[in-house]
């Protein structure tokens, strides 16, 4: 193909099946911007780089496909590195496109020259720099596959200014397909025996199954074995939040009588004790070998692609000949499951002044359809909707996964709303979070992408807050303004809002906003002495 360097890059995505890329208008990129709107390709620029970022990212995790942001040089690719950072350690995979001052001036003191490889490099699969226009096509297509690659994650590439506008006819290389390894199967073997001979299995799916698309195969197997399954990240929803061996719950009382936990598709890091699980044999199946856990004893692994390790796993056992019974084990934890449900009602229909969060998820479940994209961008607020909230389908529930990295709400939203046009995207919002990108509810608006954003506004860093006191008896740093009116904030961008008090306008003030047909924001009061309950994750 013919054209200058922004054409080659446009034609090296649009090969890759992007359609959609998300920025926010910066000279370096220009030629990238005219390549994209000479292909129509969907651009969708922002209020900051780092909503753009978070788009791109949340575009690849309600997808499965590459998310691209693309980011001006200097301060544009630095305002994007937290979401970089988040994409490398939730592995999404994601492609960054940076502008770079000219090559022909480097190191005279061009406009917001700087080398961001060197910046990037430790969040990244794959950081480089294309320095001239026939090296374009080939580093776009290679920074791609890397993210595309397991264990997937982002990438990033930078192109000088005078670079894209050059003019070239390079060939465009054909797609890198993604190879998905197969199993071991003397690993496959050990997992099974393990899992036919356990009392007390326990299966914990995470985020990495669902990007390997492993949902049928972690249906299957939990029905062919017995195996009760948590799920967590993007893994919820990937057996429905229904099915008879999904459990949510009682992980607790599960894994502390457990005899075999397989830890599926997801590090063993602080979100599961580092692996120190009791006295359970601890599994690991990852999809590929360095995310095998290297700091604590495991009684077998695998890697490769994870739905065909669970098919794998079935057929060995199979093979074994023996079809194991863990009836009364799932029982046992469906009991557990159903009493600790029970407990949760009077907090979901809590008539307390000041409201409780609790109250609003209980307003919220009766109206979320089983296909709702559900998004959490906040501390305590958030960790009531990871406990109270039940997925159903896969990619229906995003939060800011292990880098616990605030202000991704409204980017992901903006992407929930492209990607799935006709279902319901819910934006779960901290007051504390809200600070981080709030005003990016313009792009909503700009883009006429109707999002119900609830605020559960406590007036304070709650987290932050009962933590510090905890700790030292009392607590700084940790008060918000009372009662900020987010709500006045979105009407005057062009949305619907409204300020809740009472818990009896909760459910009404949701249905106004889910039928406004504009973004709408519902800033609810919130008790700031709620806690919730957790241990720290800091050690």
């Amino acid at each position: 193909m013919e054209g200058h360097g922004g054409h080659v890059a446009a034609e090296v995505l649009r090969r890759r099946g992007v359609d959609t890329v998300f920025t926010l208008s910066g000279g370096h990129l220009f030629p990238v911007y005219d390549g994209l709107r000479d292909r129509g390709m969907r651009m969708v620029d922002t209020r900051h780089e780092q909503t753009a970022s978070f788009a791109a990212e949340g575009w690849s995790k309600l997808t499965r496909r590459l998310g691209v942001a693309m980011l001006t040089a200097g301060p544009g690719v630095t305002n994007g590195m937290s979401a970089m950072a988040g994409a490398h350690l939730a592995g999404s995979p994601m492609l960054v496109v940076g502008g770079r001052a000219p090559a022909a001036r480097w190191g005279s003191g061009s406009l917001q020259e700087l080398d961001h490889l060197p910046l990037v490099a430790s969040i990244t699969r794959r950081a480089a720099t294309a320095l001239t226009t026939d090296t374009i096509a080939a580093e776009v297509e290679a920074a791609a596959a890397a993210a595309l690659t397991p264990h997937r994650g982002p990438a990033y590439i930078d192109i000088p200014l005078d670079v894209l506008l050059s003019t070239t006819d390079p060939a465009v290389p054909e797609v890198t397909p993604v190879v998905r390894p197969e199993p071991d199967p003397d690993s496959v073997a050990r997992v099974a025996r393990l899992l036919v001979e356990a009392e007390r299995p326990v299966l914990l799916a995470g985020s990495d199954l669902y990007w390997d698309e492993g949902e049928a195969a972690l249906v299957r197997c939990a029905e062919a074995l017995g195996l009760p399954v948590f799920t967590s990240g993007l893994a919820r929803g990937t057996i429905p939040a229904d099915h008879p061996h999904a459990f949510a719950r009682c992980r607790g009382h599960a894994i502390g009588n457990a005899d075999v936990v397989v830890a599926l598709g997801v590090p063993l890091d602080f979100r599961l004790r580092y692996g120190e699980l009791g006295r359970a044999a601890v599994v690991h199946l990852c999809d590929s070998p360095e995310q095998v856990a290297r700091h604590v004893a495991l009684a077998a692994s695998a890697s490769g692609d994870l739905g065909a390790i669970l098919d794998a796993v079935v057929a060995s056992a199979e093979r074994q000949g023996t079809r194991p019974d863990h009836g009364r084990w799932l029982a046992r934890l469906r009991d557990e499951e159903s009493a600790l449900r029970a407990s949760e009602t009077a907090e979901l229909e809590a008539e307390t002044s000041p409201i409780r969060p609790g109250r609003i998820y209980g307003e919220l479940r009766r109206r979320l359809d089983r296909d709702a994209v559900v998004i959490g961008d906040g501390g305590d607020f958030v960790s009531y909707a990871g406990r109270l909230l039940d997925t159903y389908r896969p990619g229906c529930f995003l939060d800011p996964g292990p880098y616990g990295c605030l202000g991704t709400g409204p980017g992901y939203a903006i992407a929930a709303r492209l990607a799935h046009p006709d279902r319901q995207v819910v934006l779960l919002l901290g007051d504390g979070a809200a600070g981080f990108s709030l005003m990016d509810l313009d792009t909503l608006v700009r883009f006429k992408l109707p999002v119900v954003v609830i605020v559960g506004n406590n007036s304070c860093w709650g987290l932050e807050k009962s933590a510090m006191e905890q700790w030292f008896g009392y607590h700084v740093a940790a008060e918000l303004a009372p009662n900020t009116r987010y709500d006045e904030v979105v009407r005057a961008l062009g949305g619907h809002g409204e300020l809740v008090g009472e818990s009896a306008d909760i459910g009404p003030a949701i249905d106004r906003a889910l039928a406004a047909g504009v973004p709408a924001l519902v800033n609810v009061l919130t008790d700031p002495e709620d806690v919730y309950p957790r241990r720290t994750a800091l050690g």
